[in-house]
C-alpha cells in the first residue's frame, strides 16, 4: 500500500457530487434524511462541519451514541459548491508555513466563510492514523448555500453505523471494513492556502 499524503481530501464522490457526513439528534436528523433537505430548524446562521471520512464522522460522533449525535446523514452535495468553499477556505488556526504572519491568517479567517481543519484521519477502531483528512466549516452564506442550493439528497446511515459498529464489537473488523464507504481521493488542483 503506497503511503499516504499528510494531509488529503479522501471522499465518496461522483463526476458532480461529493458525500459529506454529519451527526445530528433524531429531531433534525430524521426530517432532514426524510426530506432530503434541511428543515426550517437547521440554523444556517451558526457554523456547521462537514466531513468527508466515514470513520472520523464515526470517531466525532462515538457510532451515533454520543447525545444530539444519534442519527448520523450522507449529505450529497455538489461538487461545484464544495470546491468553491475550499477555493475561498482559510486555516481555522495560524500555520506559519502557510501563512505570512498572523496578522495576514486573521485578515484571510475575516473574509472567509468556510474553515479548514486537518483531523488526524481514524481506523476502523477509530484509532489516529498518520496522516490528515478534512474537516469544513461553513458559515454564513456558505452554510445557506449548502443547506439550500448544494445539497442533492440526504441519507440516514445511522444503521450502516450501528452495524459496522455492532460487527466490531463481535470481532468481525473485516466485515466490517468491507461495508465502509469508498472513500478514494478528490480531485482538486493544489490547496497551498489550505496547507496542502
Amino acid at each position: 500500500m503506497s503511503a499516504q499524503p499528510a494531509r488529503a481530501i479522501r471522499a465518496a464522490h461522483t463526476a458532480s457530487t461529493v458525500t459529506v457526513y454529519q451527526a445530528y439528534a433524531p429531531a433534525l436528523g430524521l426530517p432532514a434524511a426524510r426530506d432530503g433537505r434541511f428543515p426550517a430548524a437547521w440554523k444556517r446562521e451558526r457554523m456547521t462541519w462537514i466531513k468527508p471520512s466515514f470513520l472520523w464522522m464515526m470517531y466525532r460522533c462515538g457510532w451515533a451514541t454520543k447525545t444530539d449525535q444519534e442519527t448520523v446523514l450522507a449529505v450529497e452535495i455538489t461538487r461545484e459548491g464544495f470546491d468553491r468553499a475550499l477555493a475561498g477556505a482559510c486555516l481555522s488556526h495560524f500555520e506559519p508555513g502557510t501563512h505570512t504572519d498572523r496578522a495576514a491568517w486573521r485578515e484571510a479567517l475575516s473574509r472567509s466563510a468556510a474553515r479548514v481543519q486537518w483531523d488526524p484521519e481514524r481506523d476502523l477502531h477509530l484509532n489516529p492514523l498518520p496522516y490528515r483528512s478534512l474537516q469544513l466549516g461553513l458559515s454564513g452564506p456558505a452554510s445557506r448555500a449548502y443547506a439550500d442550493t448544494w445539497t442533492v439528497s440526504i441519507r440516514d446511515v445511522t444503521p450502516l453505523a450501528r452495524e459496522v459498529h455492532a460487527l466490531l464489537r463481535s470481532g468481525r473488523a473485516d466485515a466490517a471494513r468491507a461495508l465502509l464507504p469508498a472513500e478514494p481521493p478528490y480531485p482538486t488542483a493544489p490547496l497551498p492556502h489550505l496547507g496542502a
